[in-house]
Order: C-alpha cells, then sequence, then structure tokens
C-alpha cells in the first residue's frame, strides 16, 4: 500500500476519534475516543517516518504509545473510583465534584 493511503486512513481514523470523544457523553466512549485518535496519530507518524526513511517517526510514536498507557490507566483508575461514587459513568454527573 502507498504511504498516501496510510496517511488517508489515519485522518479518517482521526476524525471518527473526535467525532466519538466529542458526542458521547459516557466517560469510557471518551476514552476509546481518544485512544483511538492517538492511533491514528502514531500512524501518521509511521507512515511520515516511512516516507522519509528515518527513525525519528518510529521513536516518537512508541514514545506516544507508552504515553498513552499511562494515560489510561489513570483515567480507567479515576473512572471506576467515580463509578463507585456515582454508580454512573455519564460525564454530565462529573460537574458537580467542583462545588
Amino acid at each position: 500500500m502507498e504511504t498516501q493511503m496510510y496517511l488517508m486512513i489515519g485522518i479518517v481514523m482521526f476524525v471518527a476519534g473526535l467525532f466519538v470523544a466529542l458526542s458521547r457523553k459516557n466517560a469510557i466512549m471518551v476514552l476509546v475516543g481518544i485512544e483511538l485518535m492517538l492511533n491514528a496519530s502514531n500512524l501518521n507518524l509511521l507512515a511520515f517516518s516511512y516516507l522519509y526513511e528515518n527513525l525519528q517517526g518510529q521513536l516518537f510514536s512508541l514514545f506516544v504509545i507508552v504515553i498513552a498507557a499511562a494515560e489510561i490507566s489513570v483515567a480507567l483508575a479515576i473512572i471506576i473510583k467515580l463509578y463507585q461514587y456515582f454508580k454512573n459513568t455519564d460525564i454530565d454527573m462529573f460537574r458537580s465534584l467542583h462545588s
């Protein structure tokens, strides 16, 4: 497959993840959308790395994967604790935390 096809798939994945993250009220689905956007950016980084024949994109992609794994584990722990308190994962319910 050509590099342009990988870039187009990455763009479609990013837009789909952005749509999911902005349109859903369930905290788990928002996290799924964010992870989809991060994976789309990784795909684009790898495609550009292949296109320009250097390893910087691959190294940065590995760094993004490590950061995403840490982010998802912390976010899931927070969501589990909020679910235990509110018995719901609706994002609108979490707005009462600041008052």
